[in-house]
């Protein structure tokens, strides 16, 4: 499907005059073979992560779809509902509406929480056709009456694996019950655990799955490097690295938002642009630091793993995990934000002694070892006993520049 262009998946003639106009010119493998099925009406259950292409491949079925037919709605009234587990993703999403949807003159609007509801509240308040929003506020607006579901006739969740993780789950059966029993239903998730298995087989109707196999694709296209180094001494390590003007756009992932905090201003006083992202922050103080990150004005964000799904920034030279997840998919999603588009990416980790068992489930998960990096100074902020014995039999790096190691001497 090399070849496939839009044109040929179906797409009207207006969305690709938007797509190319944001270079957009060949789909993504979700994407072509998605949309097709999609604006046949067909119910779905994809498996695919972000950075796949998924966001396009519902939004513009949907786009199509409602353009073709022009219904009206009343007071509060939504014609498609797309669910997202997270502000910042929901938020990306009504963007991504926004871009592909201008030669259409569709409503669209994004209710989210960690903001005054009133602007959401006059949103709705002549209907809309496209309605995005995370699951919490939605209930409190459905509950207060500003927003009724039951024009609804197609529904999206986005990140169904992280909207169960997060709780979501009983908001999101109740939201289920006020749309109407015939509609286009779409699920989308990275992972299908039991309770994601469980949803689906409940909203969806005889749906055509697609699994899309990101996790190799991503790990293949991103250098992945391992510092052995004690806790106390990865901060020291952290801004000697980000020393080296080649990691020009970087994200540094952390365990908790304390942390989070913690490392921004110690590379803040260092000389170094930071922001911190976390659930912590208001929403506006989130919008601001993704907003000075994008605009090159912040060189590194340091972030949690609400950072890891949702967030699409161009040009990340490297994504750096100050701390490994406990769970080996969060590594994928995280190192996933380099890897964009087609793009390579550069991964460094840093693994203390406490953090061993965690690097050899992501090492297991991925399939292939990371390269173990490191040079003079880094060794001498690593723990004697792990600088001792190099892993998996492979040799000790040098410090790699522009993104490259070498074997040492």
């Amino acid at each position: 499907m090399t070849n496939t262009t839009f044109a040929d998946l179906g797409v009207a003639e207006p969305l690709q005059r938007a797509l190319q106009a944001e270079n957009y010119h060949t789909p993504t493998p979700i994407q072509a073979r998605a949309i097709p099925l999609l604006l046949d009406g067909k119910d779905l259950l994809g498996i695919a992560q972000t950075g796949t292409g998924k966001t396009a491949a519902f939004a513009l079925p949907i786009l199509q779809q409602l353009a073709d037919r022009p219904d009206r709605v009343g007071r509060g009234g939504a014609r498609a509902l797309i669910l997202a587990p997270t502000r910042e993703l929901a938020i990306q999403i009504g963007e991504a509406i926004k871009v592909y949807g201008r030669h259409y003159h569709l409503r669209h609007t994004v209710i989210v929480g960690g903001i005054g509801q009133q602007p959401q509240v006059r949103a709705m308040s002549r209907g809309v056709d496209i309605l995005v929003a995370t699951p919490g506020r939605l209930l409190d607006l459905i509950n207060q009456g500003h927003v009724r579901l039951k024009a609804a006739s197609i529904l999206v969740l986005d990140e169904a694996d992280r909207m169960l993780d997060m709780g979501f789950i009983r908001d999101v059966r109740k939201i289920v019950a006020a749309l109407p029993r015939e509609r286009q239903s779409l699920l989308f998730s990275a992972t299908m655990p039991a309770d994601v298995a469980r949803l689906a087989a409940e909203i969806l109707r005889d749906p055509v799955r697609i699994e899309i196999s990101p996790k190799t694709v991503t790990v293949d296209k991103v250098e992945q490097h391992v510092y052995f180094v004690d806790a106390a001494r990865k901060r020291a390590l952290l801004i000697d690295l980000l020393r080296d003007p080649a990691l020009a756009r970087v994200i540094v992932f952390t365990r908790t938002k304390h942390g989070a905090n913690r490392v921004s201003e110690q590379v803040d006083k260092a000389g170094i642009s930071t922001e911190a992202l976390h659930g912590n922050k208001s929403q506006g103080a989130r919008q601001r630091a993704l907003a000075r990150f994008r605009a090159g004005q912040a060189r590194v964000l340091v972030a949690t793993d609400i950072a890891a799904r949702g967030i699409d920034v161009d040009g990340i030279t490297h994504v750096i995990n100050f701390e490994l997840p406990n769970e080996p998919e969060s590594y994928v999603h995280r190192i996933g934000r380099t890897a964009r588009a087609g793009a390579a990416g550069i991964a460094l980790s840093f693994c203390d002694s406490s953090e061993r068992s965690h690097l050899r489930g992501i090492e297991r998960l991925t399939k292939r070892p990371m390269t173990v990096a490191g040079d003079k100074r880094a060794q001498d902020l690593a723990p004697s006993a792990d600088r001792a014995a190099p892993r998996n039999g492979q040799p000790q790096r040098k410090r790699f520049r522009n993104g490259r190691s070498r074997r040492a001497a």
